[in-house]
């Protein structure tokens, strides 16, 4: 960080930077010096090799505990890539057919005219179960079977695989319970013994007491750190409280814009049961309109998508120890930059799923009109493709993959470029602003990238 950032934020990052990555630190600093974090990380990976690992800030502005080099944070939607990852595993091994209906390994999912619904519904947001009808009680929080049990007799709100709309929490319980009933494991004992643990990664799908107790606290956004010498700022509303439950409805399934993520124009949804726009046909206003008027209307799909189980419920919100414990396989890795980095390293290098597994997996198989979100959004088998909800620099728009997460967060991957990248925080985006934080370091990545190779 310039003497000059550092004094205009009083915060000092930390870290390393390739030299030929500079222009990455100076987007990094940027956003402390201008407001924008309270505490991130953010780091790197190309061919293998680490070329940023940066952190700073605040973990907690209650407390004023810094954010250190092994600080985690619940990831919200950048989950959803990882819980993909273990389905695709699946697959190679012959355990799971995506193709197949969810009722040959789920008998009881076929109820309500479910029955022909496939795996690749699943993982691809068409299978027309965006929410939850009835809402999940705080005590079946951490019973997913129970909850998957309740989406297995649910109907559809439009024709499986007619049409995609996001399944901000769905996603997670529907996905998890067919890796359960064909494997014995939960998505994140699968995570913890085939992916995070053998390579010693940072990354947790229902993190332990030691875990959650160093875990940064999310905050709602709009207010400044503490300032570096003075008390802890007074508590403010938390993650998952009312207040953030209202950045959500901004910035439903990512960060600032889109459907999960930094740098997608907040994905908001509109429709109600049907999946119909609450206001004539999708061509009638702007998309953006639509997600704002639906941000409004509590009884709006994307507000019943998100809403649903009601986080809000919990003292502290998504911080409760409760959430970052069950493991929600939409929404539940607790994790750090470096961890989640690690994991797209891992899996560009054919470490996790053959390379042939993850080409076709990438292979966009919807793309265009949401019918949760508005905006367009393409998904391949559980990752996310560039879209309005995936905004990515020009130079990964046919290559990139990954997923986005609430508030900001990021993860992606690259085998273009041998990349793997990572941005975590807990200043949640309630703006599109906010929100492409980690689009900015994206770009500078790929900047980087394609100078560097202009240069040999």
């Amino acid at each position: 960080m310039t003497a000059e950032d550092t004094a205009r934020s009083g915060v000092r990052t930390h870290g390393h930077c390739d030299p030929r990555f500079s222009r990455v630190r100076e987007v990094f600093d940027g956003h402390f010096a201008d407001g924008e974090e309270l505490g991130a990380a953010f780091a790197v990976f190309v061919d293998g090799e680490p070329v940023v690992d940066l952190w700073g800030g605040t973990a907690d502005r209650r407390s004023g505990r810094p954010w250190e080099r092994d600080t985690p944070v619940l990831a919200y939607s950048c989950t959803k890539a990882v819980t993909a990852t273990v389905a695709l595993s699946l697959a190679e091994r012959g355990l799971l057919d995506v193709s197949a209906p969810v009722a040959d390994v789920w008998p009881e999912f076929a109820r309500r005219g479910k029955d022909r619904v496939t795996v690749e519904h699943l993982l691809t947001h068409q299978a027309g179960l965006p929410a939850i009808e009835e809402p999940v009680p705080v005590e079946e929080f951490e019973d997913q079977a129970a909850i998957a049990d309740r989406l297995a007799g649910q109907a559809p709100i439009w024709e499986p695989g007619t049409a995609h709309g996001y399944h901000a929490l769905t996603y997670g319980f529907l996905v998890g319970e067919v890796i359960r009933r064909v494997s014995g494991s939960s998505v994140g004992e699968i995570v913890a013994a085939e992916i995070s643990g053998p390579s010693g990664l940072d990354l947790w799908v229902g993190a332990g007491d030691d875990v959650a107790a160093r875990a940064a606290r999310l905050s709602a956004g709009d207010r400044r750190p503490p300032a570096p010498d003075g008390p802890p700022a007074a508590p403010d509303a938390d993650a998952g409280s009312t207040a953030n439950r209202d950045a959500l409805s901004r910035d439903p399934a990512g960060g600032g814009a889109g459907a999960g993520g930094p740098a997608n124009p907040a994905p908001a949804q509109e429709g109600r049961a049907g999946g119909t726009p609450a206001s004539g046909s999708p061509g009638d206003e702007d998309p953006l309109l639509r997600m704002a008027r639906a941000a409004l209307d509590r009884d709006s799909l994307m507000n019943r998508a998100l809403g649903n189980p009601p986080i809000h419920l919990l003292p502290g919100g998504a911080n409760h120890p409760l959430v970052l414990r069950a493991g929600w396989p939409a929404m539940g890795a607790v994790t750090t930059a470096r961890g989640l980095a690690g994991f797209y390293r891992d899996l560009v290098a054919g470490r996790i799923v053959r390379p042939e597994t993850l080409r076709e997996a990438t292979r966009r198989r919807v793309n265009g009109p949401d019918r949760v979100l508005f905006v367009d959004s393409s998904f391949g088998l559980g990752y996310m493709r560039p879209a309005m909800t995936f905004l990515t620099p020009p130079a990964g728009a046919e290559s990139a993959f990954g997923h986005t997460g609430m508030g900001g967060s990021l993860g992606l991957g690259d085998p273009a470029y041998g990349l793997g990248m990572a941005y975590t925080m807990n200043r949640m985006a309630g703006a599109v602003s906010g929100g492409l934080r980690g689009h900015r370091l994206a770009e500078a990545v790929y900047e980087s990238l394609t100078r560097d190779r202009a240069a040999r």
